[in-house]
């Protein structure tokens, strides 16, 4: 359950910041021009659904981690 936990929240907050970065650098806006309410609201929706596609994957793939992959790649 621990890395479960550890792998949700990586991939909850590694997906936030991909979202915020995406709206801040999109049409080459400068960071005092960003509408920051919007890049939380964008943010946090998307670490909502990263947390949600965890969940889902510790039902369909290998329980103790929050991915798909059943095995590990080396």
């Amino acid at each position: 359950m621990k890395k479960w936990l550890l792998d949700a929240i990586e991939r909850a907050v590694r997906t936030a910041a991909q979202a915020a970065l995406g709206i801040v650098g999109a049409g080459h806006l400068g960071v005092l021009d960003v509408d920051w309410a919007t890049v939380a609201s964008v943010s946090g929706l998307a670490a909502v659904v990263s947390v949600l596609t965890s969940i889902a994957a510790g039902f369909k793939g290998d329980p103790e981690t929050a991915g798909f992959v059943t095995t590990s790649r080396r």
